[in-house]
């Protein structure tokens, strides 16, 4: 198989002398590193060393913003405004480009965590406030968001405030049929054999259909491939993934 998707994974969200993940030996495996910005994980030690990290191994760096939940790991759905949560979004943007700033760079895309994440597929208004704070972040900064059977709804409203737009696809996860990740509550809905994992990422990744969580075929267009840091075969797969992809 040769190249052609990216890899990323969520990192950096060790919180003080709670660590979780393995992001020394995960980071040189990817393409873009999700860094937590302190709502959901993550302290300011942690990302400016996952940040430095990224950076001595060429990988982009990508904000990993969530509603301010540390004890829920930004899983727990929060009653916020459209405003909060644009200005939510902006204050971790800033803090985590504060690292990126001082080590030379900026951040190159941002995707929003857990439960921020998935209310962005059922809200008009907070995807419009998350994209806004984008926009007025900085020009051009992209948004990376679930690639679903249909994107079309989150392409209108990205175009219309003109941010760019990355899709990603999860290798861990089980699917519904329309492209939505299964609850976390079911049970299956996250994969836990290897062998799965990379049987799923491979066919995304080539653009082959997969079975989803009842069964039937999916297919998906992704410029990103997701494995979660926190899940315990991710090092194992992120391996054998990295040679699956460089076609080794």
């Amino acid at each position: 198989m040769t190249r052609s998707i990216l890899l990323n994974c969520d990192m950096g969200e060790s919180f003080g002398a709670w660590q979780m993940g393995d992001d020394a030996n995960v980071m040189p495996l990817i393409d873009q590193a999700n860094l937590a910005c302190g709502f959901h994980a993550g302290d300011p030690l942690t990302m400016q060393r996952c940040v430095l990290l990224a950076l001595q191994h060429d990988v982009q760096i990508g904000a990993h913003p969530a509603y301010p939940d540390l004890q829920g790991f930004g899983r727990r759905h929060l009653h916020c405004s459209a405003e909060e949560v644009e200005a939510l979004l902006l204050y971790q943007l800033g803090a985590l480009d504060a690292f990126c700033r001082a080590a030379g760079s900026q951040l190159a895309y941002v995707k929003p965590h857990g439960a921020l994440y998935h209310d962005l597929q059922r809200s008009d208004a907070l995807l419009a406030a998350v994209l806004a704070a984008c926009a007025t972040f900085r020009q051009g900064l992209p948004l990376m968001l679930q690639a679903l059977a249909d994107n079309r709804r989150e392409r209108q409203l990205a175009a219309a405030v003109g941010v760019p737009l990355l899709f990603e696809a999860f290798a861990d996860r089980a699917y519904l049929a329309d492209g939505r990740l299964a609850p976390r509550s079911e049970a299956g809905a996250v994969h836990q054999e290897a062998e799965q994992i990379l049987a799923q990422a491979g066919a995304i990744a080539r653009g082959e259909p997969f079975a989803g969580f009842d069964g039937q075929l999916l297919r998906l267009q992704a410029d990103s491939l997701c494995v979660h840091g926190d899940n315990p075969h991710a090092l194992v797969v992120l391996r054998r993934l990295r040679a699956l992809l460089d076609g080794a």
